[in-house]
């Protein structure tokens, strides 16, 4: 129940964030914009940001003909797990990485890039997919999707405030030109920042859920190493929005984007890993 409320304060604060913004922005008609905005961004995000997300990264689904193996692996995971069969798909990228994405473990799904699949052992793979299935029966995977949602969309909103002009702050209704240096420069700090809360001990968890569901924690273990060393090789161009979606940082190779990871360090989670078996 902690961890539900908490949820549902960060995301009411990323709603709020979208509100001020809108004032700043366009006043009391901004507001009542903003507020309307948001709540269709809420509706979205609940029912279509598992789509939006993996349009993002062009992920393609891939059926059992396409992937036998694949298919046969998350098939056994998932039996173990106790958990309906998510949908599979690859993204077109060198960068070894992975996500789960969905509303509810019936409407899950499970995206691997064509570099972990090359990259990583079969039991490395493994370990991978229980930990994404992990983040699905834990639940994790709804507040991630909505979350990268509406953090894009507050960046997005940031961004715009900067092709309004000036005004008095009377006009404005808002605070003028430090109102947008504000929203230009704090908003998206924030929105990363509410992620990183959001995302960090969930991930413990997923890595834990992710050995138990496997039966050891060996191969996840070795996999987040080699995924580390992989992303800081080869960053994606990723949003960094998203970046909390996925089992590794992205942005790893991207020193300035580092400041805000999403993850906790590699080290530790390997730590705390290999201390559950």
């Amino acid at each position: 129940m902690t961890n539900y409320f908490k949820t549902v304060l960060l995301l009411g604060l990323m709603t709020g964030m979208i509100l001020v913004i809108g004032e700043v922005i366009g006043g009391r008609q901004g507001l009542v914009m903003a507020f309307g905005f948001a709540a269709l961004m809420n509706f979205a995000s609940y029912f279509y940001s598992d789509k939006i997300a993996l349009s993002m990264y062009g992920a393609r689904q891939v059926s059992r003909e396409q992937a036998p193996e694949l298919h046969a692996m998350v098939e056994s995971l998932t039996a173990r797990s106790g958990l309906p069969m998510p949908k599979l798909y690859t993204i077109p990228s060198n960068t070894p990485n992975a996500f789960a994405t969905g509303r509810n473990p019936q409407h899950a799904a499970v995206a691997a890039t064509e570099g972990i699949v090359r990259l990583l052992s079969r039991e490395e793979l493994e370990g991978v997919i229980a930990h994404e299935l992990a983040h699905i029966k834990n639940r994790d995977i709804l507040i991630s999707s909505i979350a990268a949602t509406m953090a894009g969309a507050i960046m997005m909103l940031s961004r715009m405030a900067y092709f309004f002009p000036m005004s008095r702050d009377d006009d404005r209704g808002g605070g003028g030109a430090l109102g947008l240096l504000i929203t230009m420069i704090v908003a998206p700090i924030a929105a990363l920042m509410i992620q990183m809360a959001i995302s960090r001990s969930r991930e413990y968890g997923a890595d834990a859920t992710g050995a138990a569901i496997v039966g050891h924690p060996y191969g996840l273990a070795n996999a987040l190493r080699k995924l580390h060393e992989g992303n800081k090789r080869i960053p994606m161009d990723a949003n960094p929005a998203s970046a909390h979606m996925f089992i590794v940082n992205p942005l790893t190779g991207r020193s300035a984007l580092n400041l805000f990871s999403t993850h906790p360090p590699i080290e530790k989670r390997i730590e705390k890993l290999l201390a559950v078996r």
